[in-house]
């Protein structure tokens, strides 16, 4: 999932969900067995189904409730996995919230909302977190679906405090009818950098009225924090709150400055001051990511932990912490990728944590394609100084690892939770002269929608995107790439490729990144879809791709890649990409990247595998012939931003029936195109019109369905495929 700001999210939170709200009623049956204990009976979490029961505590129970939670966020991290790091942080700050504000009336808007299982367990849904039965009964984000106490489905980031201005802009025109008294944003662990957010502030101070704005101030995004704000704020949390200028005071707001984040009581009695408060206010809360961590097993213990809580012989499992303050550039100590041995502070492995079960599992697609492309772009620095690696925040999780932006040095930016200034950004560098690659999650690249048509491609930019996690997943519904095909390709003047092994993926990284004036560079952006889960695992098993065997002839050769990459980039070498490394290509010059490859020729049928569904292709084709004698023409289109037409027009002989096949929305994207081409060139030999089958997503939000799921669920496996064309015959 995406983090504090939103970004980044993990496939460990996606679990198969449905009628959440019907089961919410049941998730205060906590067995004892499971609780938090600390040798006595009153187990503070199993007895909380309401805020009302955190405020029915008394004063001096407050941090033992933190601490019991904490206790269970340690246990669920190792057996479930998820964005524990930030809710680590924000354990007193949420039963603070809940013990001084009257949640659903008072309404609480958690920007991102990774960092609100907290106040899921305070809201009815402890069990969820407690019994291991249960953990997929609740979602890692906020959902109005499963309680009156979440406002919103949220997994993007900074745009709690604009939809705080809107509750709040609805209570004060309709009065005490409205139902709604306080209004709270909780922004932080990143977010504030969001563009968004800065929109939000702006509003804010012009609307008046009551809306109280928490800002979680950890020091950390994802990675570290990166733009002129955080000097600032640093001043402000030095100053206790008193340093100029104060970027909130700049907006018009007041403001109040709390350095005892972790402090149940203080926070306490800092909410109660602003609470019924007339005007905007920000209530600047210094926390520490993971707090808690400190105090668990070491990573070898971990590889056979048990389920039992973790003790602490803190109050609430708190433990004081030198990792923070780093003066290295990254402003986070070395954590090489998010999810390896999180621990306290300025850590980027708190971001994500992978469960136990999970360890030294290989790298899943988005960092063992990530680091491909890193690799082999590290060796052009040298002698390309306009080349930049450009991420959004989030860079961990695809494979952009924190030793190799220690060395790339001035060539990777990471300009914080700011896709629509990455991209504009980006466009900016490529109108230099430079060679920019922007590179973040195919969702998150939707709050870049603007810049994609008017700076990036309005301009003819040579910006090159790398979409990571495009296509089905098991995705929660906020983070699905289902749509990326049908936004990128239907973008005048971009050309989206859709590798389908990493001998592609790297050469069409090579052409996209082709210095300017090069003979065979592209005139304009081009986005790369990051190969996903069904071409890797092709990659690892050829099985897998019964027609060729993974093993592709060559075409003549255009446009050359490095021969080798530094291993040290991350371990990915030209070594390790099967095959030559080269591009493959009909002829000479940039029409070659767009032109299909067919790779079995036979009669019939012809299967058109886009991207991660082409094994898919393959194993349909296999199964024809195997069951029923049938060789199928099997086609590679690797790109969906244009039709080969000579490729289309040759199936007309002999072919009765062309299939496409893509793991993406149906209505609106790839397939539909080649259905058009032929009812738009019907000619008048009606046995040379071959009947079009597409197959491909619904267009709907999914939330956690399993990929083999959708598969079937979309007519996306070998039977389903299979009884489809034979039907037909």
């Amino acid at each position: 999932m995406r983090s504090a700001s939103g970004n980044g999210f993990d496939s460990s939170d996606s679990f198969a969900v449905s009628g959440a709200a019907e089961r919410t009623a049941r998730l205060h049956d906590i067995p004892p067995s499971i609780t938090p204990s600390h040798g006595d009976d009153s187990h503070l979490l199993s007895r909380i189904a309401s805020p009302a029961d955190v405020k029915a505590l008394a004063p001096n129970e407050l941090a033992e409730l933190c601490r019991e939670i904490r206790t269970t966020l340690l246990a669920y991290g190792h057996q479930h996995g998820g964005h524990i790091g930030s809710n680590l942080g924000m354990v007193e700050a949420t039963v603070a919230l809940h013990r001084v504000f009257d949640s659903p009336r008072d309404r609480i808007v958690f920007d991102v909302s990774h960092q609100s299982y907290v106040h899921k367990m305070l809201t009815g849904r402890a069990a969820a977190y407690l019994d291991p039965d249960r953990f997929s009964e609740v979602t890692g984000f906020t959902n109005p679906d499963e309680s009156k106490h979440d406002q919103f489905v949220l997994g993007h980031t900074g745009t709690s405090i604009s939809l705080a201005c809107g509750l709040a802009k609805t209570r004060d025109m309709e009065g005490p009818n409205s139902g709604i008294g306080n209004v709270i944003a909780v922004i932080g662990d990143g977010s504030l950098s969001s563009g968004v957010a800065f929109e939000g502030l702006n509003n804010a101070a012009e609307q008046g009225g009551n809306l109280i704005i928490v800002f979680n101030d950890n020091e950390m995004s994802i990675a570290g924090d990166f733009g002129g704000m955080y000097g600032p704020l640093a001043r402000l949390r030095a100053s206790g709150g008193t340093a100029q200028p104060n970027l909130f005071n700049a907006f018009g707001l007041d403001y109040r400055y709390v350095e005892a984040g972790n402090d149940v009581s203080a926070l306490v009695a800092a909410f109660e001051e602003v609470r019924d408060i007339d005007h905007p206010v920000v209530v600047h809360i210094h926390t520490l990511k993971g707090a808690g961590y400190d105090g668990e097993e070491t990573h070898a213990d971990r590889q056979t932990a048990s389920a039992s809580p973790v003790s602490f012989d803190s109050p609430t499992g708190v433990h004081p912490t030198d990792n923070v303050n780093h003066s290295e550039p990254w402003h986070s100590d070395h954590c090489n990728l998010s999810d390896h041995e999180p621990h306290e502070g300025q850590c980027e492995a708190s971001h994500w944590q992978n469960p136990d079960a999970a360890i030294g599992k290989p790298d899943d697609p988005r960092k063992h394609y990530g680091k491909m492309a890193m690799a082999a772009l590290e060796p052009r620095f040298a002698a390309e100084p306009g080349l930049v690696v450009i991420s959004p925040a989030t860079p961990g999780s695809n494979g952009i690892t924190h030793e190799f932006r220690e060395r790339a040095g001035a060539h990777y930016v990471d300009t914080g939770i700011t896709e629509s200034h990455a991209v504009a950004y980006a466009a900016g560098i490529a109108r230099a002269g430079g060679t920019p690659v922007v590179a973040t999650t195919a969702s998150f690249f939707q709050r870049a929608y603007d810049q994609f048509f008017q700076e990036m491609s309005l301009n003819r930019s040579r910006v090159t995107v790398l979409d990571f996690l495009g296509g089905l997943s098991g995705s929660d519904n906020t983070h699905s790439g289902a749509y990326d095909v049908t936004m990128f390709s239907n973008i005048p003047g971009v050309t989206m490729l859709v590798p389908t092994s990493a001998r592609d993926y790297l050469a069409d990284l090579a052409w996209a990144t082709a210095p300017a004036g090069s003979a065979d560079a592209p005139a304009g952006p081009a986005v790369i879809r990051v190969p996903g889960e069904a071409i890797l695992a092709a990659e690892r098993d050829a099985t897998l791709l019964p027609v060729t065997g993974g093993q592709i002839a060559d075409r003549p050769q255009s446009v050359s890649l490095p021969a080798s990459a530094s291993s040290a980039s991350g371990g990915i070498s030209a070594a390790t990409v099967r095959g030559t490394v080269s591009v493959t290509a009909q002829h000479a010059g940039a029409r070659h990247m767009l032109d299909w490859r067919v790779n079995q020729t036979g009669s019939q049928v012809a299967i058109i595998g886009l991207g991660n569904a082409y094994p898919l292709a393959e194993q349909t084709a296999a199964a024809l012939s195997d069951d029923y004698g049938i060789t199928a023409t099997v086609i590679d289109p690797r790109q969906c931003t244009s039709l080969d037409s000579d490729v289309l027009e040759s199936l007309r002989d002999g072919h009765q029936q062309v299939i496409t096949l893509e793991d993406g929305q149906l209505e609106g994207g790839w397939g539909e195109k080649v259905t058009a081409y032929y009812a738009n060139h019907h000619v008048s030999d009606g046995s040379r019109n071959p009947r079009v089958l597409n197959f491909g997503a619904a267009k709907e939000f999914t939330d956690r369905v399993s990929l083999g799921e959708l598969n079937e669920r979309y007519g996306l496996t070998v039977e389903q495929v299979t009884e489809a064309i034979t039907r037909c015959f």
